[in-house]
Parts: structure tokens; sequence; C-alpha cells
């Protein structure tokens, strides 16, 4: 039914997308206990670090002009092994200065990884295809945070946070290695764009990923927080509910792309808009612990139906464009994520409330944009 006409760069992407999603739940997993237990840095150093983290979503647009050095292929090897050094090298360097400058080689390598993943696989399948292609993704990086979660928990007892990053970071670099061995390159793909596109037709495309990141980002933020903070949640309660977000994305994630094949990406984001307006207004209002997790794991559910977005423009795009927008449509989703933050806090603390309402405005807002959505397929 899915025509995987190239499944060299399917392979490709899948390992890649593994190694990505390890590298950045590592990262996230030993962070602040080794900031505090090793480095001993204050809550300030944490938020300038985090801070720091998202410079290169907003540097992403600059692959542009990479990929008129190295192909683009070779640029997502490239990155995986910066993701890989960044790791390996947390634990060499536990001050306040190496944590920034590690911090930036790794999230270089996420960020950039994500932005030619994105392009690639709206290159190289087709409009019936990508959508299951993000979701298997997907599915395989939820296997992914579980499975390093597993290995953290498996060897901290015996390894030092040391050998810990250094172990994880080398068996990334390892991974990026086998990239750069690999050519799943195709002669019959369109050549894209080497320069910076911004196009008034692709004018929904980046409204629909300014607010997507928007929402993620409070999301992120806040929700969380307020399970922590006003529910009084245990960080095994919050473990628990990681570990089932992820088993449920394993295997949902393919058939959510399935739906945006079948159903378009129309109805498949109306339905998110629409749910999330409930959810949002649920997490300002409700005051049951039960329903609170269960707010939690829909979130993390609807947040796979954004694959939705990118195809939306695969639909709507040149060929030609599809590179260099993916890296403009990256920057735009993480603009949100700078802003967004500070502004919540502020407002979280005149009303917890506040932040959730925003959202909810923010989706039905979604809801009615995705209505300009085409309902056939635009060529």
């Amino acid at each position: 039914m899915y025509n995987i006409n190239n499944r060299v760069m399917y392979r490709f992407l899948i390992v890649m997308t593994i190694s990505s999603t390890i590298g950045l739940q590592a990262w996230r997993t030993l962070f602040n206990n080794f900031a505090v237990e090793i480095t001993g840095l204050e809550g300030v150093h944490i938020g300038v670090i985090q801070s720091v983290r998202e410079i290169p979503g907003f540097l992403a647009l600059l692959v542009v002009f990479i990929l008129l050095l190295i192909r683009e292929h070779r640029l997502s090897a490239l990155s995986i092994l910066c993701l890989g050094l960044g790791v390996a090298l947390t634990g060499l360097f536990p001050s306040y200065i190496g944590l920034i400058g590690t911090t930036l080689l790794m999230s270089f390598g996420f960020h950039y990884y994500e932005t030619t993943n994105q392009s690639l696989t709206l290159q190289y399948f087709d409009k019936n295809t990508s959508p299951y292609v993000f979701g298997k993704q997907r599915s395989y990086s939820s296997a992914a945070n579980i499975g390093v979660g597993v290995l953290i928990y498996l060897l901290e007892p015996f390894l030092s946070y040391l050998w810990l990053y250094l172990s994880i970071g080398g068996l990334i670099i390892v991974s990026a290695l086998w990239g750069f061995s690999q050519d799943p390159s195709a002669r019959d793909t369109v050549p894209q764009r080497k320069k910076m596109i911004f196009r008034k037709r692709y004018g929904l495309f980046y409204f629909l990923t300014f607010m997507a990141g928007a929402r993620r980002q409070i999301f992120i933020a806040f929700s969380v927080f307020l399970m922590v903070k006003n529910f009084g949640f245990s960080v095994k309660e919050i473990t628990l509910l990681f570990v089932i977000n992820n088993i449920i994305n394993y295997f949902l994630s393919p058939y959510i792309g399935k739906c945006i094949i079948r159903f378009g990406e129309r109805k498949v984001l109306s339905l998110e808009y629409f749910s999330l307006i409930f959810i949002f207004i649920a997490y300002a209002t409700v005051q049951s612990r039960l329903i609170i997790a269960l707010l939690y794991i829909l979130d993390h559910i609807f947040f796979n139906f954004a694959i939705a977005i990118r195809t939306y423009f695969q639909i709507i795009g040149d060929p030609q464009d599809i590179a260099p927008s993916m890296a403009v449509g990256f920057t735009i989703n993480h603009i949100a994520a700078v802003v967004l933050p500070a502004i919540g806090g502020i407002l979280w603390m005149t009303d917890y409330r506040i932040p959730f309402i925003a959202a909810a405005v923010m989706s039905l807002i979604s809801l009615v944009a995705v209505q300009m959505i085409p309902t056939h397929k635009v060529k």
C-alpha cells in the first residue's frame, strides 16, 4: 500500500532518527542531576543553558547555506556526529561554561538533523507515503525513548556520569560513522534551491508551524509543572506517565500517518485542534489527578498529528522548495521557544490557569486556520 520505493533512504532515516532520539533523551535524563550533583549549578544557570539549547533551532535556516557545501544526507550524518560528540563530551567538562559549550554542540546536531530529516522524507517519499514514514519514525523514536531510559536505569549504579555520557555518546558516534558510509541519495530527486525561500502562498504553512510551536511550548513548560506543583505528582509517577506515553505512541504513530493518508491533512488537524481546545480548558479547570494524567497522555498523542503540517506543505509546495522551506519552518517553530515560557511564567504568577486558557485560544485560532487547507490534492 505504501510506496517505500527507496528502502535505502528509509533505513538511513530510521537509524539516524533513532540515534537522534537516544542522544536527546539521554541528555535530558542525565542533565539536571549532573548539573546539580557534579557541576553545582543553580536555577539561573539551568535557565540560561536551556535557553542556549534553543539557539540552534532559531538558526536552522542556515542549513540552506550549508547545503551549498555538503549534500543533504551527508549533513544528516554530520549532525548526528555533532550530537554524539556533544553528549560524549558533556561529562568531560563539568562546569557552567563547559555545559554551555557541549549543550550547543549537542543541540546543533539535534536540530539540524531534524531539519534535514523532514526535508529528505518529503523529497524521497510521495504524498501517499510520507505521512506513514513520519509515523514510523515517531514510533521508533518512542521505542528509543524507552530503551535509553531502561539503559540508564540499569547502568547508573555501575557507571559514573562521565562513563554514561561517553558510552551513549560513543554509540551515537558509531551510528554517525555508519551514516557517512551510506549513500541513500537518488539521481531522480528534484534539485533543491540553495537560498532562503519565503512565498506568500506558503503563508498558512508558516502560520500553522508557528502556532504548533507556541502550543507545544506551553505544554512543555507548564503541564508537568502543574502536575507536580498543584497535584503533587512524584518523580516515579511522572516517569510512569512518560513510559505509558511512549508505549502508546510506538503503536499509534504509524496509524496516525495512515489516517493522514486516508482522510487528509485538513480533517486530521481539525480533530487535533478541536480536541486541544477542550484539553487545555480542562488543564485550567479540573481538580482530579487521574484526569490530569489522562490529559497529559492525550496531549502527547495529539502532538503526533503535527505531521500533517509538514505533509500539507508537500501538497502545496514547489518540490525545489522543500529543503529551504523546512529550514525556515523549523526556525519559525522555535520563535515561541524563548518568548512564550517567559511570558507564560509571568502570567502563571497571576493565575496558573491563564497559560492554559491562552493555549486553548491558540488551538481555536488554529482550528479556524486549518479550514483553509484544501481537501483535494493540490499539484
